[in-house]
C-alpha cells in the first residue's frame, strides 16, 4: 500500500475496506508510514522526495510561484516551501512538515492556466508555463526583480514558449505593459 505514489488518507483506506484501513494504522504504529496530518500518511521515501502529494496535503490547491517556477526550471532559486494557490476564503489544515505557503486568488484567477502536470510521478494541478511567468511579473516586487527577470529570460530562451498565450494572460491578469517591457528589452 505505502509504495504508490500518492499519499494515503484513512477515508480511502476505508473505502478500501476494512482491511486495508486496519493495515494502513499498523503500518503507521511500525514506522513503515508516517502521520503527515490528520488523516493523511505518507512512506518515509515520499516525505524525501522533491515533491509530495499536494492534492492530499491542500485539496484543490494549485502549485504556483516558486515552486511552478522551479518545476518548469524557470528558476535557479529553490522553494523553502511548496507555494500552493488556493481560492480566497477557504480555511485549511496544513501539516508541519513540509512546509507550505499559501496564496489566495478569486475563483476567476484560479481557473486561468491551470493544467496537470506529472512531477515525479505525482499528478499535479499547477499553473501553465505562461501563466507561472505572469504571475513573476505580477508579483516582481514581493518576489524580487532579480528572479522576475531570470523567470522571464528563461521562458523566452524556450523553445516551445508560447507568446500569444502570454500576452494574453498578460491581459487578464493586467500586466501587459509591464510584459512588453521585459519584451523591449529582451527581444
Amino acid at each position: 500500500m505505502a509504495t504508490t505514489k500518492t499519499f494515503i488518507s484513512s477515508v480511502g483506506a476505508k473505502s478500501q475496506g476494512r482491511y486495508s484501513y486496519y493495515k494502513m494504522l499498523s503500518e503507521a504504529r511500525q514506522g513503515d508510514l508516517v502521520k503527515v496530518k490528520r488523516g493523511v500518511y505518507a512512506s518515509p521515501e515520499q516525505l524525501a522526495d522533491t515533491m509530495v502529494d499536494i492534492d492530499k496535503l491542500v485539496p484543490n490547491g494549485i502549485l504556483c510561484s516558486f515552486s511552478a517556477w522551479s518545476a518548469y526550471r524557470l528558476t535557479t532559486v529553490i522553494p523553502q516551501a511548496f507555494h500552493v494557490a488556493l481560492k480566497r476564503g477557504r480555511k485549511v489544515t496544513l501539516p508541519d512538515f513540509p512546509a507550505i505557503e499559501l496564496h489566495y486568488m478569486t475563483d476567476k484567477l484560479m481557473e486561468l492556466g491551470l493544467t496537470t502536470k506529472d512531477i515525479n510521478g505525482y499528478q499535479v494541478r499547477i499553473f501553465d508555463m505562461e501563466r507561472s511567468v505572469c504571475d513573476a511579473i505580477k508579483f516582481r516586487n514581493k518576489v524580487g526583480q532579480d528572479v522576475c527577470s531570470e523567470v522571464v529570460n528563461s521562458y523566452l530562451k524556450l523553445p516551445e514558449r508560447n507568446l500569444t498565450r502570454l500576452v494574453d494572460y498578460a491581459e487578464k491578469l493586467r500586466v501587459k505593459n509591464t510584459l512588453n517591457h521585459y519584451l523591449e528589452i529582451a527581444l
